[in-house]
């Protein structure tokens, strides 16, 4: 496994793995339909990250298995097409770095990616002068995230395309 630096030539691979990911294993969390209506909104690539270089894809053999990143910006989660996006930076000092839009190709889960891509992110974060972080984890992000010392709140819904809402959780963990 290899983790480098997303660049704008992946957005397409990595949101038809994001599509791929979301489809495949949120299976029984959410809906089709909360799924097709996240993707582009909720689900996928912020290039803002790419463009701060804090994205990142996990490669096998060359080809991308998984993606995920941090960001030193206020926007806690969410695609390029998400409308209320707060592109300032953080303050290392008193803000959370934020854990960005993590995904895993199904045919590669469960065999320690993520982990691998969340202390990356992490150990990335505290080079960038972070001690904390924040996300907002999906229901099958819990799992990994759980496990990894974020403490969940209270479930949110957030609004979707026609009508719908996806639950998420926000999540935080100390880093030192």
């Amino acid at each position: 496994m290899k983790i480098r630096p997303a660049v704008h030539a992946d957005v397409l691979a990595l949101e038809r793995l994001i599509a791929r990911s979301a489809h495949q294993l949120s299976f029984g969390d959410y809906t089709p339909e909360q799924v097709e209506a996240a993707l582009g909104d909720a689900f996928g690539v912020d290039s803002q990250l790419i463009d701060d270089g804090t994205y990142f894809v996990v490669e096998q053999d060359g080809a991308p298995v998984a993606c995920g990143g941090w960001s030193l910006r206020k926007t806690l989660f969410g695609a390029d097409g998400r409308p209320d996006r707060e592109p300032e930076r953080l303050d290392p000092a008193t803000e959370a770095a934020k854990i960005r839009a993590f995904f895993v190709d199904p045919d590669h889960a469960r065999q320690g990616i993520g982990r691998l891509l969340l202390e990356h992110c992490e150990n990335e974060a505290l080079r960038a002068g972070f001690t904390r972080t924040e996300l907002m984890s999906t229901l099958p992000g819990l799992r990994l995230y759980s496990r990894f010392g974020y403490v969940g709140e209270e479930r949110v819904d957030y609004p979707l395309q026609g009508g719908l809402t996806i639950e998420f959780v926000p999540m935080t963990k100390t880093l030192v």
